[in-house]
C-alpha cells in the first residue's frame, strides 16, 4: 500500500515554527520527488515546496521563500518542511506529496504542480494565531 503519512501540525502563535514530517510506506521514496501543498478553508490547494530525489535541489513557493525549508532523509525515508516566521496567512492544512521519477524525472524546477503528484497523505492542520 502506497502511503505517506503527515505529522507535526498544531496551533503556534504568529512568528512560531513548527516542523512537519511525511513518513512514507510501499514505494520505493528515492525514486519519487516530494512535494508539500496547503489548503486554506475556501481556496485551492497550492503547491508550497517541491525537492528532488537526491534532496540536492529544492524549489519554494514565493510566498514562503525565506521562511519555509524542506528537506528529505531517503534512509529514514521521510520528508520534513521547517516552518519559521508563520503567519496567519500560513494557516492550512498541509499535504505531502509523492511524485514518479519515471512520469516527470527526478528535478523540482518551475511551478509546483497538484496534477503531477500520485500519492498523498491525509494532511495536517496548521493554525497560526495569537
Amino acid at each position: 500500500q502506497l502511503q505517506l503519512v503527515e505529522s507535526g501540525g498544531g496551533l503556534v502563535q504568529p512568528g512560531g515554527s513548527l516542523r512537519l514530517s511525511c513518513a512514507a510506506s510501499g514505494f520505493t521514496f528515492n525514486h519519487y520527488a516530494i512535494g508539500w501543498f496547503r489548503q486554506a478553508p475556501g481556496k485551492e490547494r497550492e503547491g508550497v515546496s517541491c525537492i528532488d530525489t537526491s534532496g540536492l535541489s529544492t524549489n519554494y513557493a514565493d510566498s514562503v521563500k525565506g521562511r519555509f525549508s524542506i528537506s528529505r532523509d531517503n534512509n529514514k525515508i521521510t520528508a520534513y518542511l521547517q516552518m519559521d516566521s508563520l503567519q496567519p496567512e500560513d494557516t492550512a492544512v498541509y499535504y505531502c506529496a509523492a511524485r514518479t521519477r519515471d512520469t516527470y524525472g527526478t528535478s523540482c524546477f518551475g511551478a509546483i504542480e497538484l496534477y503531477e503528484y500520485s500519492i498523498w497523505g491525509q494532511g495536517t492542520q496548521v493554525t497560526v494565531s495569537s
